[in-house]
């Protein structure tokens, strides 16, 4: 079965809030997502992240190390999600490749109508903050 490998970003600000995209199509149109997108072919998936991003939501990133990765079946093939820390260095999020853009506290990530790794991811993400947090 082939595995589909797509990078997103975990961008942050300030006060501790994630960006989230919305699908604007396919399988999970309407849910949010980690923004970012396919690798493609020759591609390294920083390179993919950067030019996602730059497409999506017209922002230019820094893309640094890995914060979480998830494997999941979807059926048809396996995912794998790699999702990156991303610093903001240009642009303000828009939704260029997408139905809209939004900044969520951690606490609202439960919940969220998302793609199954996503859901995943966010679980991870929200369980390792709030350890930090208490």
């Amino acid at each position: 079965m082939k595995t589909l490998v797509v990078t997103a970003g975990l961008i942050r600000d300030g006060s501790q809030r994630v960006l989230l995209a919305k699908r604007s199509e396919g399988r999970f149109k309407g849910c949010w997502e980690f923004p970012g997108g396919k690798l493609e072919e020759d591609e390294s998936p920083e390179d993919c992240l950067r030019r996602e991003l730059r497409e999506e939501l017209g922002v230019e990133v820094t893309v640094e190390g890995i914060e979480e990765a998830v494997w999941m079946p979807y059926g048809e093939f396996n995912l794998l999600l790699l999702l990156y820390r991303c610093e903001l260095k240009a642009g303000e999020p828009r939704p260029l490749g997408c139905d809209g853009v939004r900044w969520f506290r951690p606490e609202e990530l439960e919940g969220l109508e998302m793609p199954p790794a996503d859901v995943e991811v966010a679980r991870r993400l929200r369980n390792r903050w709030a350890s930090a947090a208490g």
